[in-house]
């Protein structure tokens, strides 16, 4: 099938991605930043190949790509914590950080790889529904999330016949919801599972599903897919 490379593919949706890919044939790549999870994915999932890289390192990023070759399927699944809060308390320089870790990432991994990505290949991020849900709180992130699903269009346009899409996921129950205290992300999840239209909270490999479909199908292209269970029809404040 070729080879696939997931940016932020040690854990949660990322990891989930990878398994899904290999599973279609894919030769797959990802990369991380922490030793301790590449170390983690080595052990349980031996036919994953990582590698130590930050995505917000355009030389890494580069140099990763060109050693694979022909890169087939890019998806970028880097994340960050920051930029969520009323507007009125919402510290800007957090904020930066927020574009840095998230939006900047998407785009210079973008970059770095495009020059080996296949001509026929294909690129999927991974955005948010803060782009476009109404919910108190989320100015910041949503800005965030709306600036990665921002690049799609155009390039899917621009980069033809390469594929671009996003992958909007709702509340997916990951390890990145250990940055908070178990009871704010017990009483979420709650409130998600009573609100939502399909009445639970999402799995990393339910939104994988999704991204491999984006990843993979030969007609998809310039395309959010809302992975959301629905949440963005229904007001979740």
């Amino acid at each position: 099938m070729g080879i696939a490379l997931v940016a932020g593919g040690t854990s949660g949706v990322g990891l989930a991605t990878a398994r899904r890919l290999q599973v279609r044939g894919y030769d797959v790549h990802l990369t991380g930043r922490g030793k301790e999870r590449l170390d983690d994915v080595a052990a349980s999932d031996p036919q994953l190949t990582g590698h130590r890289a930050d995505g917000g390192d355009a030389a890494a990023m580069a140099a990763l790509a060109e050693s694979l070759g022909t890169v087939d399927v890019l998806v970028v699944c880097l994340t960050g914590g920051g930029g969520m809060g009323p507007i009125a308390e919402l510290d800007l320089a957090t904020l930066r950080r927020a574009f840095d870790a998230k939006f900047w990432t998407h785009l210079v991994t973008v970059k770095a790889v495009l020059p080996h990505l296949a001509v026929n290949g294909s690129i999927t991020l991974l955005s948010g529904m803060t782009a476009r849900a109404a919910v108190p709180g989320t100015a910041g992130i949503g800005a965030v999330n709306a600036a990665v699903e921002s690049l799609v269009r155009p390039l899917a346009v621009e980069l033809a016949p390469r594929r671009v899409n996003a992958v909007s996921p709702g509340f997916v129950d990951t390890p990145w919801w250990g940055r908070f205290p178990p009871e704010v992300r017990e009483e979420r999840f709650a409130r998600t599972a009573a609100t939502a239209p399909v009445r639970r909270v999402a799995t990393a490999d339910d939104i994988a599903e999704v991204v491999a479909l984006a990843a993979t199908n030969a007609n998809l292209s310039g395309t959010v897919l809302e992975a959301d269970g629905g949440a963005h029809l229904v007001s979740m404040d």
